[in-house]
């Protein structure tokens, strides 16, 4: 059987252009000949089932209009996430000793090593603590205890990361750089709105004080003096101390929830995205196993926040479920150096490494020389997520980072989808893509035909995979009206898509990012590609604003690296390059200094903030996903002046 092909984005690190049609080939026969229930039963095999499946190992609809959407994954099946990423690796495989993970926080002098056992022991004892079928809400930064507490609801049944809940796992504060931050206070307010809008059904919050808070100074830990609630507010440490370390896995449904995550709100109120147990562990694992062409050896790294879909895959499930080895780091990546992110890498001997293009564009800001005080000669995969690359970040992350020897696997993903395609790029080949094992994509025009060989028109699916959302929590109508009412049959991933003429795919960016200038419909990415070429600028992000004869225009913000001044000579420079890139009819009318862009936590760019900003409008409705709102206060304040 044709099974598990290495993807061309894992090839030999001295892949060459030549291999390229022979791994297409394999591609395509896979698509053609296993898209079918006994491939996901191999990827089932290598994890424990209390009960086997009775039904399908994929069933779904996808057409609104011949009945209501829905997936399922090995219906009738019976297992626990748990079990499958801890017990199974310490009594099965004897992982017992091996570190799980290397914790890393805020402050270099705070670090420690959790092996396979000690993660089983602390699950176990933290899930003692709740009760089956609780909601968990969890407010924690990056330390180990949040792994503790996801793991521990997957062990009994509880669903976390929800709005009603009854137990909330919070910190009483946590350093982000210099800054201390006062986390109960604010988790404190949160459940007092909760009460004012409907009776709140918490009884129980957990409280972790941080590992910093121990050994600081009084007087750091006198500045976050907030009420305590002895009718709900409990000391972590207090209930853990004499929690038994045995704790028994709940069995449960394939089609179980597992978690709920609220997408990041970049284009509007945050949906609950709902997925289950047995989908979301075939898929993960998978994942993880052959994007990153994982092996028993290696230290992997994802800079991601676990509160991010990326986090929740790639940090916590899909790692653990291969027996990986990860870093998990609290800090921010200049903090309390610019070469923070390069000093763990040669710590930890780190050999894949995942960020986001934010994080590469903010560290290029520096420059190389960071680099060079540091070995980074273990890596030997780098990936990046959340967003489109450009082409200058992407040179500068494998040449400078990389040293030229390091395949880079730029990922697209959605939260909703929890699947891969490949972007894998080097000089010759930017944005050259294949959609993972079990995704059939294609591309729709405006009325919903299939457009063959070169087009450009709305990325959809055909057909689900494991791992993809089950419904939005508590609004399956939303569910079915986002992704399935536009073009009933296909999945609608709401980005802009291309594929060129060797058949790859090139992802646009978001179709409600597209602009219509005088008729010609183009990209915001294809202009942010444009801007971020020139040496001065770190960031770019476009938007349209109304115009009287063009109907829109572009108004543009620019984020400028370090030392970097925003004059009129630079205006036009920015104007006449992206001419000469795209056309005369992508000129921007507009280019604002940004000293810092809109973002969510999960550092995506708000563009309809950028847009209302652009626009001069000063309501700009829910605000709950932005990270800085002072940022916004400055672009107002920036705005250009014949924009007014």
């Amino acid at each position: 059987t044709l099974r598990f092909h290495r993807p061309v984005c894992i090839c030999p690190f001295t892949m060459c252009l030549q291999c390229l049609p022979i791994l297409s080939a394999v591609y395509n026969t896979y698509l053609k000949y296993h898209f079918v229930s006994a491939f996901w039963k191999e990827v089932a095999d290598d994890f424990f089932w209390k009960k086997p499946a009775t039904g399908p190992m994929l069933q779904y609809n996808f057409d609104v209009t011949i009945g209501n959407i829905y997936v399922k994954c090995m219906e009738g099946a019976k297992t626990n996430m748990c079990y499958n990423v801890l017990d199974r690796l310490v009594r099965e495989r004897n992982l017992g000793e091996k570190v799980a993970y290397y914790w890393e926080g805020n402050s270099p002098d705070h670090h420690m090593a959790i092996t396979y056992s000690q993660l089983l022991s602390q699950v176990c004892r933290c899930a003692n603590v709740l009760k089956k079928m609780d909601r968990v809400s969890i407010y924690l930064p990056m330390i180990p205890e949040l792994v503790y507490t996801m793991l521990a609801c997957a062990r009994i049944g509880a669903v976390h990361s929800i709005v009603v809940i009854h137990t909330v796992f919070i910190i009483y504060g946590v350093y982000r750089g210099e800054k201390l931050i006062n986390l109960k206070q604010i988790a404190d307010e949160a459940l007092e709105k909760c009460r004012e809008i409907a009776s709140s059904s918490v009884t129980k919050c957990l409280i972790v004080k941080h590992h910093a808070l121990r050994t600081k100074s009084g007087a750091a830990c006198n500045k976050l003096q907030t009420p305590w609630d002895s009718e709900c507010d409990v000391w972590w440490e207090e209930v853990m101390r004499d929690s038994p370390e045995e704790c028994e896995p709940e069995w449960l449904d394939a089609e179980d929830p597992l978690f709920i995550l609220y997408t990041s709100g970049s284009t509007g109120k945050p949906k609950g995205v709902l997925h289950t147990v047995a989908g979301y562990l075939l898929y993960t694992s998978l994942t993880f196993k052959y994007v990153f062409d994982h092996h028993h050896d290696d230290v992997y790294w994802c800079t991601a926040d676990i509160g991010w879909i990326t986090g929740h895959s790639y940090i916590t499930y899909g790692p653990l479920a291969n027996g990986a080895t990860s870093v998990l780091f609290e800090g921010i990546p200049v903090h309390p150096h610019v070469g923070r992110f390069w000093e763990i890498i040669e710590k930890y001997k780190v050999t894949k490494f995942y960020t986001a293009p934010t994080a590469i564009r903010l560290l290029m800001k520096y420059g190389r020389e960071p680099l060079q005080k540091y070995d980074l000669s273990s890596l030997r995969i780098l990936g990046t997520v959340g967003e489109p690359i450009n082409p200058e970040a992407w040179q500068w992350y494998h040449e400078a980072v990389g040293k030229g020897r390091c395949p880079v696997v730029d990922t697209f993903w959605q939260t909703e989808t929890v699947k891969h395609s490949y972007l894998t790029l080097n000089p010759h080949l930017i944005f050259q893509t294949f959609p993972f094992f079990g995704v059939e994509p294609t591309i729709l025009n405006e009325h919903g035909e299939e457009l063959e060989g070169e087009a450009e028109g709305y990325l959809v699916f055909r057909r689900p995979w494991p791992g993809i959302m089950r419904t939005v929590y508590r609004n399956h109508e939303r569910f079915e009206n986002s992704y399935f009412k536009k073009f009933p049959g296909f999945y609608v991933t709401g980005d802009g898509c291309r594929r060129d003429k060797d058949g790859y795919y090139w992802i646009t960016g978001r179709t409600d990012d597209m602009l219509n200038v005088s008729g010609h419909l183009m990209s915001t990415a294809e202009v942010e590609a444009a801007l971020t070429e020139h040496p001065a600028v770190a960031e770019a992000a476009v938007v349209s604003r109304p115009h009287k004869v063009k109907g829109e225009c572009l108004y543009c913000f620019v984020s400028l690296k370090d030392s970097r001044e925003f004059t009129h000579t630079l205006v036009e420079e920015l104007k006449r390059l992206v001419r000469e890139k795209i056309g005369p009819i992508a000129t921007p009318d507009f280019i604002q200094n940004a000293p810092a862009l809109p973002k969510t936590r999960s550092g995506k760019i708000m563009r309809r903030i950028l847009r209302q900003i652009a626009r001069n409008e000063k309501d700009l409705g829910d605000l709950s996903t932005l990270a800085d709102p002072k940022v916004v206060e400055e672009l107002f304040s920036q705005r250009c002046e014949a924009a007014a």
